[in-house]
């Protein structure tokens, strides 16, 4: 894999692997922190099987909406997931739940098909990804009826 079209975010949360893995299997979950920061969702497709797809708007803050077609290749119940983006930018998204004694260690790397299109977005894509999993933690912080 090369470096230059990899971007990847590590994070402890203080939350298990399970909780987790279902705040991405949940669409009603899901709609509430996927994304960055101002940004919400509409789920037309949500197909949480390894080859099921998953097509959305992100409504952002700007007024403008923007699809995303998705499928995901792997699902390995609270360890990993893998999502191929299918709309540019293209890339492939893979996260890892690893328990640790405080919660779960999460990676969260994203490959991108080359290496102009992975320097074209860092500065967005490294903020954007940061911004993701503070949402991702504060709806796991209300509870298990977020």
């Amino acid at each position: 894999m090369s470096e230059d079209r990899t971007m990847r975010t590590y994070r402890n949360l203080p939350y298990t692997p399970k909780e987790i893995y279902r705040a991405f299997s949940s669409a009603d979950l899901l709609a509430l922190w996927w994304g960055p920061e101002g940004f919400s969702n509409t789920f037309e497709i949500f197909e949480f099987t390894e080859g099921g797809r998953w097509k959305f708007i992100m409504h952002g803050p700007d007024g403008n909406n923007y699809p995303n077609d998705s499928f995901f290749e792997e699902l390995v119940p609270d360890t990993k997931i893998v999502i191929h983006h299918d709309c540019p930018p293209n890339f492939k998204l893979t996260v890892q739940l690893v328990p640790v004694s405080e919660g779960t260690h999460l990676t969260w790397e994203q490959v991108f098909e080359d290496a102009e299109t992975a320097q074209a977005v860092k500065q967005r894509v490294g903020s954007a990804n940061e911004q993701n999993i503070d949402r991702l933690t504060r709806v796991l912080g209300k509870g298990p009826n977020a």
